[in-house]
């Protein structure tokens, strides 16, 4: 069995020194774009690290570490954007259920109004040949100004119904968006995605 040289040996540890000072600097690297929530790839890592993306896709331990990077990057982007999806959506259900909610007691409202107006307008009939002219005249006073009442119900609910339409508008159109920003996203993911090489 033979020893190895001197000089080879000094430089096989010089280049572990060197290996292992470019995967503390990976290792800084990738710390520093976490930090930073920065996207998490490997021309990102290799540049911020200061080598070069081969030594990232030859070395098992920088694939290593590159890999469980992307990994951890790609499940926070996932549920950062699952969160805004949730935010966005619970809001535009909340307004929707609002509008519905403001739709239905009005037009409680105005069905309560109607069958008033019904009662008085037979109250009135009967009345006609009892009571005295004043009576009949705040009778039609009160049936006039219920009418006008009705009126205003009537246009708040065409108002509501405009708003809840808007509202359902725009709720669909802030899924159809956020579908398409999802796509998009796994598009990126999966080219941004390291096709690790290892060297024999």
């Amino acid at each position: 069995m033979t020893s190895t040289p001197p000089q080879t040996a000094a430089a096989i540890a010089a280049r572990r020194r060197q290996t292992g000072q470019k995967l503390t600097q990976v290792e800084k690297a990738i710390a520093q774009l976490r930090r930073e929530t920065s996207k998490i790839t490997v021309r990102a890592i290799a540049a911020r690290a200061q080598v070069s993306p081969t030594f990232l896709y030859e070395n098992r331990n920088a694939q290593s570490l590159v890999r469980e990077a992307v990994a951890v990057g790609t499940r926070r982007r996932d549920q950062t954007s699952q969160g805004t999806h949730d935010r966005i959506e619970a809001s535009w259900r909340e307004r929707a259920l609002n509008a519905e909610e403001e739709l239905t007691r009005t037009q409680k409202e105005i069905l309560v109004q109607r069958q008033r107006i019904g009662e008085l307008m037979g109250q009135l009939r009967d009345f006609e040949q009892m009571v005295p002219g004043e009576s009949v005249q705040k009778l039609v006073t009160e049936n006039t100004s219920l009418k006008h009442r009705v009126r205003q119900l009537a246009q708040e609910h065409r108002t509501l119904q405009e708003r809840l339409e808007g509202a359902r508008s725009n709720n669909r159109f802030a899924e159809k968006r956020i579908a398409d920003l999802e796509a998009q996203l796994v598009e990126l993911q999966q080219q941004a995605q390291p096709v690790p090489r290892t060297t024999e």
